[in-house]
């Protein structure tokens, strides 16, 4: 009996609930910012999920990625273009030094040779000129002192050989009695001289008053003879 009431009161209530439902099921009832907390915290929640998952996923393609690459060859192409570039400047530095560098130095070393061929010449023929300016100027010191000596009495030479000597020659004639006699006059006076004999195609006897080793220094003795013997004075080789 008293499972009976019992059953009675419950489906009494339930009777006075559905009447204050007015026949509606029951609903749950919640505030609006505790739905509202809830609503957010489940997006955060979606969120850090996926967040969780993209960063697994972006985690697990570069571990695949640096796996690929580090399977992968690494080039050459920058050795071979390293070997290239040096070989392309030793190539380009053996060029210039021989067709550019060393033409230029050889141009240079000869024009420095020639040059100094040039100056050893120059000096040469100034060496050679100041010798036979002090020869003349020698020689003519040596006859102003005979000029001014006047020997009381010269010398008469008549030449028998050849001597490869330059001779000063102030007369020529063809009777070797008339040139004698010129001769005395000229040793009167205190100057010897040298009678040569004919010789070549000419048939003159000649009278020369000196003698040198070369023509050079015979001129100048001719030149300066011309004043007292006239224009007519020249030198031969005999």
């Amino acid at each position: 009996m008293a499972i009976k009431d019992s059953n009675e009161d419950e489906l009494k209530n339930k009777q006075d609930s559905s009447e204050d439902n007015f026949g509606l099921p029951d609903i749950e009832y919640k505030p609006l910012d505790q739905q509202a907390e809830q609503t957010s915290a489940s997006h955060v929640k979606e969120e850090v999920t996926s967040s969780s998952e993209n960063t697994d996923y972006k985690s697990s393609y570069s571990d695949s990625a640096d796996s690929s690459e580090d399977s992968e060859p690494k080039s050459k192409a920058p050795v071979i273009i390293g070997i290239v570039i040096v070989l392309v400047l030793v190539v380009s530095g053996y060029l210039i030094y021989n067709f550019v560098i060393r033409p230029k130095q050889l141009a240079a070393e000869k024009a420095k040779q020639e040059q100094l061929a040039k100056d050893a010449l120059l000096k040469k023929q100034r060496e050679e000129e100041a010798r036979l300016a002090k020869e003349r100027e020698d020689e003519r010191l040596r006859l102003e002192a005979l000029a001014k000596a006047k020997p009381a009495i010269g010398t008469i030479e008549t030449l028998t050989a050849r001597t490869k000597r330059y001779y000063v020659v102030v007369t020529s004639d063809i009777d070797d009695d008339l040139l004698m006699d010129y001769a005395k006059k000229l040793s009167a006076k205190g100057i010897s001289t040298k009678i040569i004999p004919p010789f070549g195609a000419k048939n003159f006897f000649r009278l020369a008053i000196a003698d040198h080793e070369t023509f050079a220094l015979a001129q100048t003795n001719a030149d300066a003879a011309k004043a007292d013997y006239g224009g007519g004075v020249w030198v031969i080789k005999y």
